[in-house]
């Protein structure tokens, strides 16, 4: 029986944001959530059902997404882990898991290398590298020119292939473009029922700070090597918790070399599971799999 799942709640950080969460009742065993690029807490709504009711678990709403406010633009992905540091210092959080799905495994992954000794186990799914995402530039015939990694806000912000297209989507509340996006990129196979379709679009349209969250992936880099666009933090190390990497053998948005990426980088601390026909939203391509995948590391 999924446990009730109570409705937004809001807490004020020291720096000034309000970050909104979702949060499941359970047992003692405590789960954070943390959403990726173009959704929020809502999309984990069947996860926080799915869960064996020993888990007590948080979704948070990053900074600029869902219901959290976007009072500072964020300039990397450390603005991301501090306001997710603030919400656990806030909520007193202690001994807990951390799931990071695509950008939010990025977050995580930055919180766990600076705030050692609070998180237990970290869950990696279809998680941006511990090298960043890359941010290409477009060429004239729109498709990415993997010559021309872009470097500043700047150059992101007025690329026509990715950022001023998506930006447009959202700007016109285009919910078809959104959907066709999806379609091509994510629900390749599988696509959820029409009703939460329709409400992920509804929470997809709250993001506000698109081409800041391209920023920090492209400039995101804990190894020890230059990615691109800087040199690493070499803050992979510090990472000394088990690591469950997951990746879906069709994603189209997370590239295999990246997962390999954070395996080379995490080293022993991390066990690579491929999630089998799956994409990057496994979520809904096949909920059952990836909940006893989560539940069996965690345990």
């Amino acid at each position: 029986m999924a446990l009730q799942q109570v409705g937004l709640k809001k807490v004020k950080l020291a720096n000034n944001e309000q970050i909104a969460y979702r949060e499941r009742e359970g047992g003692e065993q405590v789960v954070i959530l943390v959403h990726g690029n173009m959704t929020s807490s809502k999309h984990w709504d069947v996860l926080l059902d799915k869960m064996d009711p020993k888990y007590k678990m948080y979704a948070p709403d990053l900074r600029g997404f869902g219901e959290s406010t976007y009072n500072e633009r964020v300039t990397g992905i450390r603005d991301f882990s501090d306001d997710l540091h603030g919400f656990i210092d806030a909520l007193e959080l202690q001994n807990f898991h951390l799931v990071g799905w695509s950008t939010g495994g990025a977050v995580c992954m930055q919180y766990v290398a600076d705030h050692p000794g609070k998180c237990e186990k970290l869950v990696l799914l279809a998680s941006a590298s511990t090298r960043g995402y890359p941010f290409f530039g477009t060429k004239p015939d729109g498709s990415p020119d993997i010559g021309l990694r872009l470097q500043t806000i700047e150059d992101i912000e007025q690329d026509a292939g990715k950022t001023l297209a998506m930006q447009g989507l959202y700007d016109t509340k285009n919910r078809e473009g959104l959907k066709a996006v999806w379609n091509a990129l994510i629900y390749t196979h599988n696509q959820p029922d029409a009703e939460k379709y329709d409400e992920y679009v509804d929470d997809m349209l709250t993001q506000r700070n698109l081409a800041d969250v391209y920023h920090s992936l492209n400039t995101f880099n804990i190894s020890a090597q230059h990615n691109g666009v800087n040199e690493g933090s070499d803050q992979a190390k510090d990472i000394d918790i088990p690591v469950l990497v997951l990746r879906g053998d069709r994603d189209h948005v997370v590239t295999a070399q990246m997962t390999e990426e954070i395996l080379e980088d995490l080293g022993d601390n991390a066990t690579f599971i491929q999630l089998e026909d799956m994409g990057h939203s496994p979520l809904v391509d096949n909920l059952e799999q990836l909940t006893n995948t989560i539940e069996t590391f965690l345990e």
